[in-house]
């Protein structure tokens, strides 16, 4: 008898830092799409944000470890790791590279996903071979109030725009494939979190377990992560 096969899916963004709202729309995806496996990458630097200031990337992996624990189901990932991406030859994290290793240690058959939030899917066509990379695993794009299934179509390359009966599929079905791409939509999961919020409760000691989970709050809080007068420097490396 055949394995079934299994659905995995990569959660890509900053995770700067992983909050409660996150592990809704993780968790939302895993029963909807029956994800046996959802990898949690946070980004080591993202092309179209390397000007922003970030917390450095083990603060941010240790972060996701401790708001995972207890999650069977979601693993914090190493895929965008600097010295994966150094190796690679990169200067920055580019997803179609992280869904082709991703793919390379998938056995046959492995249905890959990759959610996103629909902020994030917004910019997909600047991203680096936006067409191969959504042909590459199909996206699960979480949307929020305020987006109609008509903005998700108009992100798209041009040449994986869909027609007009497609578009209709999408608002009728919240799935589309086009042009060797498939799009599935994640509508009614929303928690608004901001990480000035974050940042703002890490600084004043107050509410911050009411945003992300409680070990994460002690990690921040422990280490002055958000702390403005305060350096939490480099994280010591994992030993190979």
């Amino acid at each position: 008898m055949k394995d079934p096969i299994q659905n995995v899916a990569l959660y890509g963004g900053s995770f700067d830092p992983v909050h409660l709202g996150h592990l809704e729309v993780a968790r939302a995806a895993a029963a909807k799409f029956k994800l046996e496996r959802v990898y949690f990458v946070p980004a080591d630097v993202q092309p179209l944000k390397t000007q922003q200031p970030v917390t450095h990337f083990y603060h941010r992996h240790a972060m996701l470890a401790l708001a995972l624990e207890g999650e069977a189901r979601f693993l914090p990932s190493l895929l965008e790791a600097p010295e994966i991406v150094r190796a690679a030859g990169q200067a920055a994290s580019y997803t179609v590279d992280t869904v082709a290793r991703m793919r390379a240690r998938l056995r046959p058959g492995t249905r890959l996903y990759f959610l996103i939030g629909v902020d994030a899917f917004q910019q997909i066509g600047r991203w680096r071979s936006a067409a191969e990379l959504l042909r590459a695993a199909e996206f699960i794009v979480a949307s929020r109030p305020g987006f109609s299934f008509q903005d998700v179509a108009r992100a798209l390359p041009a040449e994986l725009r869909p027609s007009e009966a497609g578009s209709r599929r999408l608002l009728e079905t919240g799935s589309l494939e086009t042009n060797g791409a498939t799009i599935h939509l994640l509508p009614g999961v929303h928690q608004e979190v901001s990480a000035t919020a974050i940042r703002e409760a890490a600084r004043q000691g107050i509410g911050l377990e009411k945003l992300v989970p409680r070990g994460v709050a002690e990690y921040i809080t422990k280490l002055k992560i958000y702390d403005e007068d305060e350096e939490p420097g480099t994280p010591q490396l994992p030993q190979r």
